[in-house]
């Protein structure tokens, strides 16, 4: 009869082991089944799908014909400013201008106790006439001696004598005349009057001070500042001076030391160029500590809206019509020194290109150099575009004032 045992002994018999190797034939078909399940958890499992590439969205550049303009900051100025002083000494009598007020140039503003001054004229109108009396007395005694030299009646040295003294006396009218003109131009200065036009400070010092005057110390009475016309100052770089110069050698644009070139500035409230003005001064150096050089443009100020030490944005014309690359601002990456745009390349690859820029023009910046009007380059997501690796780009395009509109956007 064959029972259960009966089969385990056949199987046992198969496997050719003996009732005494049952157990080790058990182990071994463990050991058989762990073995394979390592094997099968051993497999590698299917690696993820890669990733797309990141989007970005591109646009070709504008190309158009401007007129190039450069930015610059400056701070009005006086092109005249006088500090106004008494050219002689005395006590402030009084004051005839009201504080801030515009002045014309010979206006009357301080007068300075004039009796001393009076005293002095009275008293060389006193020497001119003493002087003069002296001259006529020298004058009757030189003719006697000529009519007696005539007659052999004086020696001749006599009547050089005579000669000598109505010379010596026509000397101290002269002398007691000029002492009166002086006297006189004294009495003058103790009347301050405006030397030009324009605004006035307020009053440094009251009446009933003494004042000293006619020298470099001389006491500060008050300031006055021209208005119209009014500077404005401007420092260019050197490397802005260079490019003026090329072009100025070139003849595609004459340098502000031969022309008045076009200048426009806004004031911090002001969005449009409504001031219109020239360059007038361009300084014969560069100041070694700033690498830059001092340039003036002059203002009409009719208004006299525009004040000394006024803060304004300024563009100079930098270069006449010509047709420029541009592109958004947002377009440009800064690296160190360098500028650059990031270009779609062949097979929607990245390619850095290092550009020169220009001005900012209508929103858009002038690329001089680096970049062609029919390369596309990325104007959104460009923190995900990274030199020499695939994108996925969405074409755009890029207005007239700056703005990027996606091509299925309307």
């Amino acid at each position: 009869m064959q029972g259960e045992g009966g089969s385990h002994m056949t199987v046992k018999a198969k496997l050719g082991f003996g009732a005494a190797g049952g157990a080790l034939a058990v182990v071994w078909m463990v050991f058989m089944a762990v073995t394979a399940h390592s094997a099968r958890a051993a497999d590698p499992a299917p690696a993820p799908a890669a990733p797309p590439p990141p989007a970005v969205t591109v646009a070709k550049p504008i190309f158009k014909r401007i007129t190039e303009w450069d930015d610059y900051t400056g701070r009005f100025i006086a092109k005249e400013r006088v500090d106004v002083r008494a050219r002689v000494s005395g006590y402030l009598d009084s004051v005839h201008f009201k504080e801030g007020q515009m002045v014309e140039a010979g206006e009357l503003l301080f007068v300075i106790d004039q009796r001393p001054f009076k005293t002095e004229v009275a008293r060389a109108k006193a020497g001119v006439d003493q002087a003069g009396t002296q001259l006529k007395v020298a004058q009757l005694e030189f003719e006697r001696g000529q009519r007696l030299q005539s007659s052999r009646a004086m020696s001749t040295e006599t009547a050089e004598e005579r000669r000598a003294k109505r010379d010596a006396a026509q000397a101290e009218v002269d002398a007691a005349k000029a002492a009166l003109r002086n006297a006189e131009l004294n009495l003058d200065f103790t009347e301050v009057r405006a030397p030009m036009a324009g605004r006035l400070s307020d009053i440094r010092v009251d009446v009933g001070n003494l004042i000293s005057g006619g020298t470099a110390d001389s006491t500060l009475l008050t300031t006055i500042v021209s208005l119209d016309p009014i500077e404005l100052e401007i420092e260019a770089s050197e490397a802005e001076f260079l490019r003026y110069t090329r072009l100025d050698t070139a003849g595609t644009r004459r340098s502000s030391r031969e022309v008045p070139n076009r200048i426009e500035a806004q004031l911090i409230d002001e969005t449009d160029w409504v001031h219109k003005g020239n360059m007038t001064f361009v300084d014969n150096e560069i100041d070694p500590n700033s690498d830059s050089i001092r340039g003036h443009a002059t203002f009409p100020n009719p208004d006299h809206v525009l004040l000394p030490g006024m803060f304004a944005r300024a563009r100079l014309f930098g270069a006449g019509e010509h047709e420029a690359v541009m592109v958004p601002d947002i377009a440009i990456v800064a690296d160190q020194a360098r500028k650059l745009v990031m270009v779609l390349a062949k097979d929607n690859m990245i390619e850095a290109r290092v550009v020169t820029l220009g001005p900012l023009i209508d929103g858009l910046r002038v690329v001089r150099d680096g970049l062609k009007p029919d390369e596309t380059i990325v104007v959104n997501g460009i923190i995900r575009a990274h030199p020499g690796k695939p994108v996925t780009p969405t074409v755009a395009t890029i207005a007239e004032d700056g703005t990027i509109k996606v091509a299925d956007q309307k």
